[in-house]
């Protein structure tokens, strides 16, 4: 009996799961992937300079395999960073996660995009066969000397303090922050212009001053992002 009733505890769990993953695959970030885990980023605010914004696959030995965007406005413009190598694919160009970066081209204020991911459980890398042109390139191959520290906070307070920091190994070179609402329609306009983010570097840190009023709801959240090298 209690085997029965742990096969079905068992069985409700991966259903519960099943649908989970159904329901936030709202793009086509897993689209041509056997086995792909969806990752649905919030509706992230954006204005004529851009911003940036970090998705994260869930689970370790995960890499990103799929991408997709929404916007809420035709004038965005939503890319994400690449790394170098060849093949061109997953564990090469993408990893464990991915920073999109998105712009609005013309009208005027803010708009917004959501970021959609699709990871898959592979290493990458793949292979390369040898081709006719052998020649040595000139100069140094790129060693990924950047590396981000992201920390996305809700907003839950009218005012709070976030902060991000390289480790003593390496050095802030760049800094960043966006605002994402986790909310299944766009942010109105209303909504984006009940927080501002004032943001410093003080002795290295990255910080983050943010001021909300009540009409920014109960979804909203900062993401504040240190861009570090690890050449000193």
């Amino acid at each position: 009996m209690k085997a029965r009733v742990f096969a079905v505890a068992a069985l409700a769990v991966v259903s519960l799961l099943a649908l989970t993953a159904g329901a936030a695959r709202a793009a086509d970030e897993c689209k041509g992937l056997q086995t792909c885990v969806p990752v649905e980023g919030p509706w992230v605010v954006v204005g004529s300079v851009g911003v940036d914004w970090e998705l994260k696959c869930p689970l370790p030995g995960y890499i990103v395999g799929g991408t997709d965007a929404r916007v809420s406005t035709k004038d965005v413009d939503v890319s994400f960073r690449a790394e170098t190598g060849s093949p061109v694919g997953p564990g090469v160009a993408t990893r464990h996660s991915l920073v999109f970066h998105g712009l609005r081209t013309g009208g005027t204020g803010t708009s917004s995009f959501q970021p959609f991911i699709g990871c898959i459980p592979t290493s990458g890398g793949g292979g390369r066969s040898l081709t006719a042109y052998t020649a040595q390139a000139i100069g140094i191959k790129p060693t990924h000397p950047l590396f981000s520290v992201v920390v996305t906070s809700s907003i839950d307070r009218r005012s709070q303090v976030v902060r991000a920091a390289c480790p003593k190994a390496a050095r802030l070179v760049g800094a960043t922050h966006a605002v994402g609402f986790d909310q299944t329609v766009p942010p109105t306009s209303t909504q984006r212009n009940a927080i501002r983010v004032k943001r410093s570097v003080v002795e290295g840190v990255v910080v983050a001053r943010v001021r909300a009023t009540p009409a920014v709801g109960a979804f909203a959240k900062v993401q504040v992002r240190a861009l570090c090298s690890r050449s000193r």
